[in-house]
């Protein structure tokens, strides 16, 4: 029995280093591949020049001129977060697995000594670490930028916004390559994702709206569906996280903070990792069983 112990407790020291060098070198890959590519360049470009252009219109709306702090360019940045990055996570994790499937790539891929959730976590990471470096090379020049020229008051609300920002990231890209591990075809995955990212974004909101004025829900259930939207998610623990009011999202925003208070933000953190955890462990289940082509 010692000998049997001692050799399983040998080939997990032994497995533990494997996986992860496999791992790696997928991530490294799909990483070098990202920032190769255009959407990485153009999101990037685009989180700073909206972060400008929200900044110069909240410094107008309060009747000032140029830059304005870091505060209420971050409550400005939170709309403009949830309409681009979902679909930048959505897009790219749904192009992952099934273009490479589609170009032949990923019979090759596993032709290697290279398991298949190897495969799939290496994807995963190396996309997750480019859009971290999207989110905080695109923030990143917009606090420098505000600390430079305007009035830097919170930065950390900025730092806040980044690291929320990549929580949602990393949900979406889950669905995404849930899309991408279930899709025969690219065109396929990245449609489906766009179709979601719609949903979520727009449809969403509208179901929350018609089903409080319809089936006159109760304050706790109002709350409860937005608790299952990550976006809302986002939204809430980002006005939460600022110290800013949750009543611009109306009861269920006041209820949350009477309620629950100080454990707002456990609550939140567990359903944005509900979202990481739950698609990915989906598509390692789907992608183990379904053939490479």
């Amino acid at each position: 029995m010692t000998t049997i112990t001692a050799g399983l407790s040998s080939g997990m020291r032994l497995r533990v280093p494997t996986l992860s060098a496999n791992v790696l070198s997928v991530a490294l890959r799909e990483l070098r591949e990202a920032v190769r590519s255009r959407w990485f360049l153009l999101y990037t470009l685009g989180f700073a020049a909206l972060g400008l252009g929200v900044s110069y219109a909240s410094s107008a709306s309060a009747g000032g001129a140029g830059l304005s702090g870091f505060g209420r360019t971050t409550a400005g940045l939170v709309n403009l977060v949830l309409l681009v990055v979902p679909l930048m996570a959505l897009t790219a994790g749904a192009g992952t697995i099934a273009s490479d499937r589609e170009r032949g790539m990923l019979v090759y891929l596993l032709s290697q000594p290279v398991s298949r959730l190897e495969v799939l976590l290496g994807k995963y990471v190396g996309l997750g670490a480019a859009l971290l470096a999207c989110i905080c090379l695109g923030l990143g020049s917009c606090a420098g930028i505000l600390a430079w020229k305007g009035d830097a008051t919170r930065p950390l609300s900025m730092v806040w916004l980044a690291g929320l920002s990549f929580g949602l990231a990393l949900g979406m890209l889950s669905v995404g390559m849930l899309a991408s591990v279930l899709a025969r075809k690219a065109s396929v995955a990245v449609g489906t994702a766009i179709f979601l990212w719609l949903a979520l974004v727009f449809v969403s909101d509208l179901a929350l709206m018609a089903g409080t004025m319809a089936l006159k829900l109760r304050i706790e259930e109002l709350l409860a569906m937005a608790l299952v939207n990550p976006l809302q998610v986002f939204k809430m623990w980002s006005l939460h996280a600022i110290d800013s009011s949750l009543d611009v999202l109306g009861p269920a925003g006041l209820y949350a903070v009477d309620e629950y208070g100080g454990r707002l933000h456990l609550i939140f953190g567990a359903c944005l990792m509900a979202w990481v955890v739950a698609p990915l462990a989906l598509a390692a289940a789907v992608f183990s069983r379904r053939a490479p082509v």
